[in-house]
C-alpha cells in the first residue's frame, strides 16, 4: 500500500505529501505543493523522527502502522517542533502513551506550550547520544535555522543526518522521496524560495550549522520538507553555504518595478535594453503587481544586482514595492549592486526613497537614478537604457575581479 523501501537498513520515510495547501505559513504561494517528512528508525529501540503537519496524521499513522505492525514507538525525536512538522505530537502521544520524547531545554519549553506535555521527557545538549541498540543518534544544536530550539540528529552507521528544516524545499516528492529515484530539476528554484523566506534572514545561524557539521561524514540528508538528498548532497550543501553568505549564484540582474499607469514600466523596459546592450544576459524582470514576492526575493538571492522602479505613491513608494523592500530588508540580504528608477505627476519621492534604502542595506549604488515626469519622451527612455549599461559594465567588473582576484 506505501512505498516500504528503506533509506537504509531499517531506517523508513513515513513522510506524506500535502498536495491540497495553496498557502505555506498562510502567505507563501506553493504551485508544486509541499512535503512533510518524519523518519521511523527501528532497532532494539524504535525511534519516530519529528512527525508531520496535523492535517495529514491519517496518512501518517496508516504508513508507520504498515511498517511497525503493533509494534510500539520508545522514542519521539522532536528535531523541530513548528507546526508543520510538531502537528501530531499529541496524537502520537495518545497512541503510544509510554512514549518518551527527546529534544532540549528549548523544544520541551515550547512542548508544554503547544501540547502541555511536561513529563516522560529525556533532554539532550550538544554532542549528547541516544543509543537505539546496534545504532545511536547523537545531537547538535542548530538554533535560529530557523526557530530557537532546532536540533539536528546524526546515525553514524550509515552517515544519515536528519537536519529539521536545513536543506528543505517548496515541492511534494512525487512518485519516491530518494533523490537518486527523482528528476531534481523542479526543486532547485523552490529550494531557493524556500531557503529566502524560511531561513533566509539567519545567514549567520545558518553558516555556524553548516560548519559544525563539516566535520561530520555525512552521506545522507534528511530533511523535513523535500527530497531525501544523497546524489545531489554536495550541490545542496554547497548551494546552503553561498545563500547564507549572501553570495549570488550566476551573474545577472533582478528588475523589480511597480507601475501604476506604464511609465514606469516603459522605463523598466528601456533599463532591460541597456542591461542585455552591455553584454549581460541573465535579466529577470518583476512587475510586483503580478508576481509573488517570494518569487521576488528567490531570485534576488540567486543574482548579485538588483534595479528597482517605483513611482512615487502618496509621498512615498509604490505600496508593493514598499512590501518588497520591507522583506529584503528584514533578511539582511548583502553585498549587491544596485540601481533605482522612477517617475512622478506632480512631487517625486519614490527615487529618493529608493536610493535611501539602498544606502542603509550598504549595497554600491550604480550609476545615476533616472526619475521622470509624467510622460517619457526620448531623452528620459535614453538615460534609462544608460542606467542598464552602466550597470552591465559594472557587473562584467565585478566578474573579472572575482575571476582574476
Amino acid at each position: 500500500m506505501y512505498n516500504k523501501r528503506p533509506i537504509a537498513k531499517n531506517i523508513f520515510h513515513v513522510g506524506v505529501n500535502d498536495r491540497h495547501k495553496n498557502l505555506f505559513e498562510n502567505y507563501l504561494p506553493l504551485p508544486q505543493g509541499v512535503a512533510y517528512n518524519s523518519y521511523l528508525i527501528i532497532d532494539e529501540k524504535v525511534a519516530l523522527i519529528d512527525t508531520v503537519e496535523l492535517s495529514c496524521a491519517d496518512v501518517f499513522f496508516a504508513k508507520i502502522d504498515a511498517i511497525l505492525k503493533n509494534r510500539a514507538i520508545d522514542y519521539l525525536i522532536v528535531n523541530h517542533i513548528e507546526p508543520d512538522h510538531g502537528g501530531c505530537i499529541g496524537l502520537v502521544k495518545q497512541k503510544y502513551p509510554n512514549i518518551q520524547i527527546v529534544g532540549n531545554a528549548k523544544t520541551f519549553d515550547m512542548l508544554k506550550g503547544y501540547f502541555g506535555i511536561d513529563t516522560q521527557l529525556f533532554e539532550v545538549k550538544e554532542g549528547d547520544s541516544l543509543v537505539l541498540g546496534e545504532r545511536s543518534l547523537t545531537f547538535y544544536m542548530a538554533p535560529m535555522v530557523h526557530w530557537p530550539e532546532v536540533m539536528v540528529a546524526y546515525e553514524g552507521n550509515d552517515k544519515i543526518l536528519f537536519s529539521a528544516d536545513a536543506f528543505g524545499t517548496f515541492g511534494t516528492n512525487n512518485g519516491d522521496y530518494l533523490d537518486v529515484h527523482l528528476n531534481t530539476d523542479k526543486y532547485w528554484d523552490e529550494m531557493r524560495r524556500y531557503y529566502a523566506c524560511i531561513v533566509g534572514k539567519f545567514g549567520v545561524p545558518t553558516q555556524n550549522a553548516l560548519k559544525k557539521l563539516s566535520t561530520l561524514d555525512i552521506k545522507t540528508i534528511c530533511s523535513t520538507h523535500g527530497p531525501v538528498w544523497q546524489q545531489e548532497l554536495s550541490k545542496v550543501v554547497g548551494l546552503y553555504n553561498k545563500w547564507s553568505r549572501y553570495e549570488p549564484e550566476e551573474e545577472g540582474v533582478v528588475i523589480a518595478y511597480g507601475s501604476m499607469y506604464g511609465h514606469t514600466r516603459q522605463l523598466t523596459e528601456a533599463v532591460a535594453e541597456g542591461i542585455v546592450a552591455g553584454g549581460v544576459k541573465n535579466v529577470v524582470i518583476h512587475d510586483v503587481s503580478q508576481t509573488d514576492t517570494s518569487f521576488i526575493l528567490s531570485d534576488i538571492f540567486k543574482f548579485g544586482a538588483l534595479v528597482m522602479g517605483s513611482p512615487t505613491y502618496m509621498g512615498g513608494v509604490y505600496p508593493l514595492i514598499e512590501k518588497l523592500l520591507c522583506a529584503i530588508e528584514h533578511r539582511g540580504i548583502k553585498n549587491r549592486l544596485y540601481a533605482c528608477y522612477g517617475s512622478f505627476t506632480w512631487a517625486g519621492a519614490a527615487v529618493k526613497q529608493l536610493t535611501a534604502f539602498a544606502q542603509t542595506m550598504n549595497w554600491e549604488i550604480v550609476g545615476t537614478p533616472v526619475e521622470n515626469k509624467q510622460a517619457v519622451f526620448a531623452d528620459k527612455y535614453q538615460a534609462a537604457f544608460e542606467l542598464g549599461q552602466t550597470m552591465a559594465n559594472r557587473i562584467i567588473l565585478q566578474t573579472l575581479n572575482n575571476e582574476n582576484p
